[in-house]
């Protein structure tokens, strides 16, 4: 089930859009300021946001950029500001789309399904990797959980980077150690195990409803996340 921000201060027409998005499939998150609308995209793991342009502690394109800046989640303004001007700013600062008020409910989410159909926004680097909360940078080989760089050795960051790279496959330690490690690597196969329990102590905050690394027993390990 996909997640919707709803950024929206006129309390009737974010119930509206709340009660029709939900009747469509989405869950909803209905934020009034741009403090509540970042603490809510802070704690859940939002697929898109709905965001209005003139809220009472800001603007929408302060959110936006602040988005931005760390996030590829798709965003949708939704505001009475429907002037060209408007349109191009939105667009422009990194909106996916932009729809004027007053505003038709099929039109809303029919956009949202389109937007959320194309590939992935990529931020810095073409490859990067975004499992809810967590963020994976192969080619800088920086890894990042609620946008903090996660603390980890080079061995540790290589193997993660290697499961993260494929998802859902089982591999054990033998080929673990071989693309890890290297084919010249004489030590015992529990470094393996050491490695993935320390990844795992790192990784404890991200939600096992977006990933985890999982252990098959008699086959080795996976980098599990499901799959729509």
């Amino acid at each position: 089930m996909k997640r919707i921000l709803i950024v929206e201060d006129e309390i009737p027409i974010s119930r509206v859009l709340s009660a029709y998005l939900e009747k469509h499939g989405f869950a909803t998150y209905q934020a009034y300021t741009i403090e509540q609308a970042s603490m809510l995209f802070d704690r859940e793991s939002i697929d898109l946001v709905l965001l209005d342009v003139l809220l009472p502690d800001g603007t929408g394109w302060d959110f936006l950029q602040n988005i931005r800046t760390h996030s590829p989640c798709p965003i949708i303004m939704l505001t009475a500001l429907g002037e060209v001007p408007d349109r191009l700013r939105g667009l422009q600062s990194g909106a996916d789309d932009y729809m004027s008020k007053p505003f038709v409910a099929e039109e809303v989410v029919a956009r949202i399904q389109a937007v959320l159909r194309r590939p992935t926004r990529l931020l810095n680097e073409i490859d990067a990797r975004h499992f809810g909360k967590l963020r994976i940078h192969p080619q800088e080989r920086q890894i990042f959980l609620h946008n903090e760089e996660v603390p980890l050795t080079p061995k540790d960051r290589a193997l993660l980077l290697f499961l993260a790279k494929h998802p859902n496959q089982i591999f054990n330690r033998e080929q673990l150690l071989g693309h890890v490690w290297g084919m010249d690597y004489f030590g015992s196969d529990r470094a393996v195990d050491l490695a993935i329990k320390r990844i795992r102590h790192v990784l404890k905050k991200w939600p096992k409803s977006e990933g985890e690394i999982r252990t098959i027993r008699g086959m080795g390990y996976e980098f599990h996340v499901e799959t729509n």
